[in-house]
């Protein structure tokens, strides 16, 4: 009790403080509805290689005197999503193994970028891992404007996006630009990560798209529920990551991270109708009757 006290005396003293907060509930939101369709279209490696892909553009965004990163961020990640495409339909490489080359190459492209660039201000640990207690009023208006429009979209496009989602065959027969739904989604993943990037940071930023999610999955099979749910476990994993970094002077994103993947243990194993350990229970149950 007198650390949640101390904290929240804290949170209602220190502006950084309550500016991380709100980064980490809104990228908590953002990351949990983008991340739904994200593992129900089976694009998990895909979100890993967008996030990975940002960081040339990152730099590049430094290298032209840029105080802030967005365009270039997006740029490369869109780049990236439309390498991949390229990879896949014009040669025998398959999805995955694009996937593998576009993320090493662009990621390690990045790190050599930054390693010639000593003396500057680039804070690589913190692009890399995050630093939500660092988020400047300015980082965040980005991160609330990043949000808004992509839940703008995802409403305005939602049975388009459903249609194409779990079924996409019926979406092409019907005349939904399929292929142009998938490049957009990449788009989205690449503003989802400039968004996530000082909360989680690159490496970290695939967990919190995927981790809420995949507990919401676990929990209901209700798209709608999915989507509030996933947002639900994202913000309390935010805050809660949050709140464990200031109080014991840890990681922040990885803080955040370690609560969604507590999270996630929870379901997997107590989930009403796919608990592992439920099920083990009954089985025992069964046997012993």
């Amino acid at each position: 009790m007198e650390e949640l006290s101390y904290f929240l005396e804290a949170v209602s003293t220190y502006t950084f403080l309550q500016n991380g907060l709100i980064a980490g509930a809104l990228v908590g939101v953002l990351c949990g509805v983008v991340g739904c369709f994200i593992i129900l279209r089976g694009m998990a490696l895909m979100g890993e290689a967008i996030s990975h892909a940002v960081l040339p553009g990152v730099v590049i965004s430094y290298m032209l005197g840029s105080s802030g990163f967005f365009i270039g961020a997006v740029a490369t990640g869109a780049l990236a999503a439309l390498g991949i495409g390229f990879i896949s339909q014009n040669s025998k490489v398959k999805d995955d193994s694009a996937i593998g080359i576009l993320l090493t190459a662009t990621f390690a492209l990045g790190i050599v970028m930054v390693t010639t660039l000593s003396g500057t201000s680039i804070d690589v640990w913190h692009i890399l891992f995050g630093n939500v207690l660092a988020v400047s009023r300015q980082d965040l208006w980005v991160t609330l404007g990043i949000t808004v429009v992509v839940l703008l979209a995802i409403m305005l496009f939602y049975k388009q996006l459903v249609l194409s989602t779990f079924d996409p065959t019926m979406a092409q027969a019907i005349g939904l630009p399929t292929k142009l739904i998938h490049y957009i989604l990449m788009i989205v993943l690449s503003l989802v990560t400039v968004a996530s990037l000082n909360t989680v940071g690159i490496i970290l930023v695939v967990a919190m798209l995927i981790t809420p999610g995949a507990t919401a999955y676990l929990l209901t099979e209700r798209l709608p529920v999915m989507l509030v749910l996933s947002s639900l476990f994202g913000v309390i994993s935010a805050v809660s990551g949050v709140y464990f970094s200031y109080i014991y002077d840890v990681a922040t994103g990885a803080s955040i991270v370690v609560v969604a993947s507590i999270l996630f243990t929870l379901a997997f194993f107590f989930s009403p109708k796919q608990g592992v350990a439920l099920r083990w229970y009954k089985k025992l149950s069964t046997g012993r009757a």
